[in-house]
């Protein structure tokens, strides 16, 4: 998709479309596409809001399991190098907006967290299952102020995410 002609900040919804009908996954350099969601604060937003952002976007299978808890926690506990380093942090499984909601105020989630009910966002991403298709992918994407992404990790190691997403956002940032 390199080649693509691309508009704007966000990849055009035709040749979205076209690309998640043939099964391609977004990757490195791709422009990413813009989704409407329903955070965990109950506020209808959409991902053009954070133009001009670092953001980091990781994928997870389920609220309140042993290792999305971990995950999600060790977003929490590195937050604030996030936020040092310009980025956002955001969620997203196929919770329900109430469950996100519970899962933020029992662990004090700073950060955004996305109901992706449907699967959509996930589709979008090209975020495929893990364990043969039983449980939804784990999957980071680091994307620049341009709406680039410069990242694309899978691992079922949940804790790993947070170190390879700060490793790249210092390089880009510091140019390290």
């Amino acid at each position: 998709m390199n080649c693509q002609k691309r508009l704007g900040f966000f990849l055009s919804p035709d040749i979205l479309e076209e690309s998640v009908k043939r099964g391609i996954m977004m990757d490195i350099d791709d422009k990413v596409p813009n989704f409407k969601f329903q955070a965990s604060n109950d506020l209808n937003s959409n991902l053009s809001a954070y133009k001009g952002q670092w953001l980091v976007i990781y994928f997870y299978p389920k609220n309140f399991t042993p290792g999305c808890t971990a995950e999600a926690c060790s977003f929490r506990d590195q937050y604030e190098d996030f936020k040092d380093l310009g980025a956002e942090v955001m969620g997203i499984s196929s919770d329900s907006a109430n469950s996100h909601t519970r899962f933020v105020k029992r662990y004090k989630l700073p950060y955004t967290m996305v109901s992706d009910t449907g699967g959509k966002i996930r589709k979008k991403y090209g975020v495929k299952g893990d364990l043969m298709g039983l449980l939804p992918g784990r999957e980071t994407f680091v994307i620049d102020k341009n709406g680039t992404i410069l990242m694309r990790f899978h691992s079922m190691q949940a804790t790993k995410h947070i170190d390879k997403a700060l490793t790249i956002l210092k390089n880009e940032v510091h140019g390290a």
